[in-house]
């Protein structure tokens, strides 16, 4: 008899492009790589739970609020119901919390430590509140999954989960469709004429320092180069580097260098990864860095902070800057601009090490986790 399991995808209305990613690619991959000993059981569909956007974007107090409550109703109480109506032996939580009030076993994904190691980018009140949901929702048998060894380390390091984690490697996002070359005329923009950075506006992407080492690479050659910043906003005002961001651009004078086009389509981002000049990923913090494999998979060079995580997942391929250092930021995208044949390089580096995060591999090690707990 197959185990059953109950996948909750319920946090895909709001789910930014880390997470969003990583749900997706789980769908996709246990359905490409089905398993004869395994049935999954989806609490939504995967396609019209992402496109909600009532609950996404800056929004007024009172829908915020009623998002939390709407969580923590379908957390606690329709979500158990659910996986025990379905017959699921257990449940996969993507987004931290697994539901105290259940009988079944939850398999529940920490994709990091942020909560505990940034306290400062988080509201008081919510931050203590949701660290409890974490804590409530992991009980003695559960099993914990993370996204990267650094990750593991974090998470041990700074919270109270009893758990060891497992590291299971996700896969990037595709991009199997057609890429939108209209992006490129829209935002006026040409091949290797242009910077990517793609992902939410969080304070610890580091976006204004990129801001400020771009002013710096422009004052000191002369380029035609534009810095393509695109994504939503931050989950919330204590996130959010929204604002600053769109200061930084106004004190270093580059309304018309640095390109803000928003949320964009999955075959908008393919071209923009395909064309750019490189792929500039300056966090101070992460668990994964989905972008630095989409980039390889897409033949894009990645220039990448020293953060141990993004160091980790890049595996050599990738050239490293200092992590909070403009002048060294700029100096690296000064060695991309200028020399083709590291381009070149780091494109042929990333070739062999995207392969290791395949969707194959994605759900084989789900197999093997639920298998063997």
């Amino acid at each position: 008899m197959k185990k059953k399991v109950y996948v909750d995808l319920f946090y895909l209305n709001t789910a930014l492009t880390g997470i969003k990613t990583y749900m997706l690619e789980f769908v996709a991959s246990v359905n490409t790589y089905p398993h004869p000993d395994i049935e999954y059981i989806f609490s939504h569909d995967p396609d019209q739970q992402s496109q909600h956007d009532f609950f996404r974007g800056k929004q007024p107090k009172w829908i915020t609020l009623y998002y939390h409550l709407y969580y923590f109703i379908w957390k606690q109480f329709l979500l158990p119901w659910k996986a025990w109506t379905s017959g699921a032996e257990s449940i996969i939580n993507f987004d931290f919390v697994g539901p105290a009030l259940t009988g079944k076993k939850n398999f529940t994904v920490i994709h990091d430590a942020f909560f505990w190691q940034m306290p400062q980018n988080y509201s008081p009140w919510w931050r203590k509140y949701f660290i409890h949901m974490i804590y409530a929702g992991l009980k003695k048998e559960d099993v914990v999954i993370t996204t990267s060894e650094v990750a593991k380390n974090a998470i041990q390091t700074h919270t109270l989960i009893g758990q060891i984690p497992h590291v299971i490697y996700q896969c990037p996002n595709l991009y199997e469709g057609e890429g939108d070359k209209n992006i490129l005329s829209q935002l006026g923009l040409e091949k290797n004429g242009y910077f990517f950075h793609l992902g939410s506006f969080d304070k610890r992407k580091n976006l204004p320092l990129l801001i400020y080492a771009f002013a710096q690479f422009l004052r000191d050659n002369s380029s035609e180069t534009k810095l393509v910043l695109a994504g939503e906003r931050g989950l919330g005002k204590t996130v959010d580097d929204w604002e600053t961001v769109q200061e930084t651009i106004r004190e270093q004078g580059l309304e018309n260098k640095v390109i803000l086009p928003g949320f964009i389509s999955d075959a908008a981002a393919k071209t923009l990864y395909e064309y750019a000049l490189a792929y500039v990923f300056p966090s101070q913090n992460e668990g994964f860095g989905i972008p630095v494999i989409e980039s390889m998979r897409l033949h894009t060079p990645v220039l990448i902070s020293s953060q141990e995580a993004l160091v980790e997942i890049a595996g050599g391929a990738a050239l490293i800057h200092q992590t909070g250092n403009a002048v060294d930021l700029k100096e690296k995208m000064e060695s991309l601009h200028c020399n083709p044949e590291l381009r070149k390089q780091l494109i042929e580096l990333g070739k062999i090490r995207k392969e290791v995060f395949s969707r194959k591999a994605f759900a084989d090690a789900y197999y093997r986790l639920i298998l063997t707990n």
